[in-house]
């Protein structure tokens, strides 16, 4: 398999993207792409010269500014002013994953030729993917509404040769990595720093780094469900295909689907049961567990659709032979999505947090905090209040973003999407819902060891043996934080392959 993407050759998948982070393929364009993009700069650059009419962010200001007409001969110096005046982000540095994926997404949107750039400006993006030179970028300032201003002006400075970037584990002006790759700062042309700031790519990287966790982490959430199940002795009929199918939800009937494959084989879930009933945070798991399912797969349709737009402004129809001041780069799709999303990845912490209270209640034969000698020990009474700080910490994470606007540029743009906080809360809440996830692995771990020598399913066995080679059973009260720490890295590392 080529260790190459060519960018433009067709549809962005999150396949495609997770194989170019992986595997640190190398980018380049394909000669469609480039075909595109030289056609489309040809266009706007014989529109320019015979057109008298304003065009919008080519011969004109911008935003509020629109009504300012640009002569002819500043038009270069426009756009390198928009990229520097723009560069407002601030706050706390994007992650190099981040940055490389909003450098892949604006080459993608850029090589769909409707943009108006060069073809060395977006050559250049890729020399800077392919090379590793990663662009300061901070995650606070965006407004989600004339794209992701602020913080894609931070990502394409050093293309000018201003700014600064991360090169070889070093934060360096972005001029003297320039000089040391032998590259010229970019020229740009009429159109170039509105193509480069306008745009959801911010936006949409947090986004797909989300939605890939979120896959892995509702494969997670079921599989230690299961556990706590059976640490909880609980039934197995809430789970049974004929009761899905009369609600028929997809993600609900996947949910059941999955339990009763990680329970196949299972002594704990066969043996006769005393009670006739679990609680819901047990009982309604397939609903619950299944409504996010539905919810991850509704945002990543969303976001497959926006990572494969032309989302920055005026937008430029060769074919049409028009140039048309939209609102494309309007984050409101991806805000609202990622509100959805937050709502739907923090009710899996919330009811992972109920049943490990219901595991150390002391219930079902199992000792009261779950440690033997409860008293002298505290054993996991201190592990729920840190998953239910972080709950309850998640549902104010939860507050739509969606659902604020400011007004900016003195009123030209009066409805913004603040898609950038929904998508930046998003990742808190995906975060805090790791460490929940671990720590109702330790009480599910810790249940099913007091229920020996009965056995659980063979697949879940062979994960609790894989899991306790690292995390042993708690005898005696232990230091908790450095467990659940290493209980997060066992489960950042191990394969969900049920």
């Amino acid at each position: 398999m080529s260790n190459v993407y060519q960018v433009g050759s067709g549809s962005l998948t999150f396949e495609i993207i997770e194989r170019i982070i992986n595997e640190n393929l190398k980018l380049e364009l394909a000669p469609q792409a480039k075909e595109r993009i030289e056609r489309c700069r040809n266009y706007l650059d014989k529109k320019i010269a015979e057109s008298d009419a304003p065009l919008y962010g080519i011969t004109t200001g911008f935003g509020s500014l629109c009504n300012k007409n640009i002569s002819l001969s500043e038009l270069g110096t426009l756009q390198e002013n928009l990229i520097k005046s723009h560069a407002c982000s601030v706050g706390e540095e994007i992650s190099p994953v981040i940055i490389k994926l909003m450098m892949l997404f604006k080459a993608h949107a850029l090589s769909l030729g409707h943009s108006g750039v060069q073809l060395v400006t977006v050559q250049r993006i890729l020399d800077f993917f392919n090379n590793d030179v990663m662009p300061i970028v901070y995650d606070r300032g965006s407004l989600g509404a004339s794209g992701d201003l602020a913080p894609l002006a931070n990502l394409f400075l050093p293309l000018i040769g201003v700014g600064d970037v991360c090169y070889k584990g070093k934060k360096r002006e972005a001029i003297s990595v320039l000089d040391e790759f032998g590259w010229e700062p970019v020229k740009l042309k009429s159109k170039e720093g509105l193509a480069l700031l306008n745009g959801t790519q911010f936006m949409s990287a947090n986004g797909v780094f989300a939605i890939l966790k979120a896959f892995r982490l509702s494969k997670k959430a079921d599989l230690i469900a299961a556990l706590s199940l059976e640490a909880f002795d609980g039934r197995i009929e809430p789970f049974m295909d004929c009761i899905q199918q009369i609600r028929p939800h997809k993600g609900q009937i996947e949910t059941g689907e999955a339990f009763r494959k990680l329970l196949d084989g299972s002594e704990i879930i066969a043996h006769p049961k005393a009670h006739v009933q679990d609680p819901y945070s047990f009982r309604c798991i397939p609903q619950v567990h299944g409504a996010t399912k539905d919810a991850i797969r509704y945002v990543a349709s969303v976001l497959l659709t926006e990572i494969n737009s032309v989302t920055d402004n005026p937008t430029i129809f060769p074919d049409e032979d028009r140039i048309i001041s939209g609102g494309n780069f309007h984050g409101q799709p991806l805000a609202i999505s990622y509100d959805f999303l937050a709502i739907a990845l923090a009710e899996l912490g919330n009811i992972s947090e109920r049943r490990v209270a219901q595991l150390i209640m002391g219930l079902r034969g199992l000792p009261e905090f779950l440690v033997a000698n409860p008293g002298l020990n505290s054993g996991f009474m201190i592990p729920q209040y840190t998953a239910a700080s972080m709950v309850s910490q998640n549902k104010m994470y939860c507050y739509a973003a969606s659902s604020d606007s400011i007004v900016s540029s003195n009123g030209q743009e009066d409805h913004v999407s603040m898609g950038a906080n929904a998508a930046t809360k998003l990742y808190k809440v995906m975060n805090n819902l790791e460490f929940i996830l671990a720590i109702e692995l330790m009480n599910a771990a810790q249940g099913i060891d007091f229920r020996r020598p009965e056995k659980t399913s063979p697949f879940l066995e062979r994960f609790l043996k894989d899991y306790r080679k690292e995390v042993p059973f708690v005898d005696e009260d232990i230091v908790m934080y450095k467990e659940i720490h290493k209980t997060v890295a066992f489960l950042n590392r191990i394969k969900m392959d049920y």
